[in-house]
């Protein structure tokens, strides 16, 4: 996206637009050092969830001296409407796409994916989707931010729902853009529920689910012949023992599988506990996987009785994946071939 080096270079972003968050994107996958200087009622949620992941910075009067300046473009005069077209797109019922964008890595989402994006009157984005792809979509597109930071800002499922629908009745293409694959812990379910029942037309373009790729662009693969016949991918966001838990967790310390966990950073000791006094040997390789396919991603790996201590000492936060199993104990290269065609740097 650009074709200067920016490697390590102090970045300043003095003012945000539709596109903005797609050239920070590509600024952090560079190597560059950004700092967003705006107030901060203008930062995003996904924006304000990078600034709490350390990956860019918030300075709304910034006084030192920087490399690299990057100012929004004006935005364009806004052409008179035609009629015509008026007529087309204010008539009857819209429709809404559901996007799976992949793991972040802009390289690894969908072709299907990529073309919804481009041919969308409205997107509704998410936090972990990869941002750079925001830059494909149409000028007019109106750009909505829903993005929900654990423990954090939070736009409730309600209004995503109430958001969609209201943009597509108008007669509107509406895509819903979501990181990871939209029905694999992604409220997908849920969204075309509410827009079915509201007779709204609805696609489901699958994604890359990063329960997958996480593991792999770690040199994981999550079943090899002769350690594991298959795998069990679980929500760690609620903890074993919380009574809202319906995971059978001695269960899964039973099934001889690779286990793979999701949204699990913050219960992580208590599930890696839990599974060990249900029987699985604490000294079963395991590892986590911080900000799989981006430029930041990390790799902790461990036994399963040490991996909630060598990942709090490594500052690990969300976006993690967890996987426990003899795989995890292997030295596959990680993203050699991925990087050497671009998909992952």
């Amino acid at each position: 996206m650009f074709e200067i080096e920016v490697t390590g270079r102090q970045v300043l972003i003095t003012g945000l637009d539709a596109t903005m968050p797609a050239h920070i994107a590509a600024l952090i996958r560079d190597g560059a050092r950004v700092t967003v200087a705006v107030a901060v009622e203008e930062l995003s949620t996904s924006l304000k969830d990078l600034v709490h992941r350390g990956l860019i910075s918030h300075d709304p009067d910034p006084q030192g001296s920087y490399d690299l300046v990057i100012a929004p473009r004006p935005a364009p005069a806004a052409p008179d409407p035609d009629p015509a077209d008026a007529v087309a797109t204010g008539s009857g019922v819209g429709r809404v796409t559901l996007v799976g964008g992949g793991p972040g890595d802009p390289g690894l989402i969908t072709v299907a994916g990529l073309r919804a994006l481009r041919e969308a009157d409205v997107v509704v984005t998410d936090r972990l989707v990869p941002q750079e792809c925001l830059a494909e979509i149409p000028a007019h597109a109106e750009v909505i931010d829903v993005a929900k930071i654990p423990r954090g800002e939070q736009t409730s499922q309600e209004r995503i729902n109430a958001l969609l629908i209201d943009r597509a009745r108008p007669g509107r293409h509406v895509v819903r853009f979501k990181g990871g694959d939209p029905y694999v812990f992604g409220r997908g379910g849920e969204e075309v529920v509410a827009l079915t029942e509201a007779g709204i037309p609805v696609t489901v373009i699958p994604g890359v689910t990063s329960s997958i790729a996480a593991p792999e662009l770690a040199g994981i693969p999550v079943t090899h012949r002769g350690l594991t016949q298959g795998f069990t991918v679980v929500s760690g966001h609620v903890a074993p023992g919380d009574p809202r838990s319906t995971v059978d967790w001695s269960a899964l310390a039973r099934t001889g599988t690779t286990l793979v966990v999701l949204m699990g950073v913050h219960t992580l000791r208590r599930i890696c506990a839990r599974l060990v006094d249900d029987g699985l040997d604490p000294a079963l390789p395991a590892a986590t996987i911080a900000d799989a396919g981006l430029a930041g991603q990390r790799i902790v790996r461990a036994t399963l009785g040490a991996l909630p201590d060598a990942v709090e000492a490594a500052g690990i936060g969300s976006p993690a994946v967890t996987v426990i199993g003899a795989v995890a104990g292997g030295r596959l290269p990680a993203t050699t071939d991925l990087a050497e065609r671009g998909l992952v740097r």
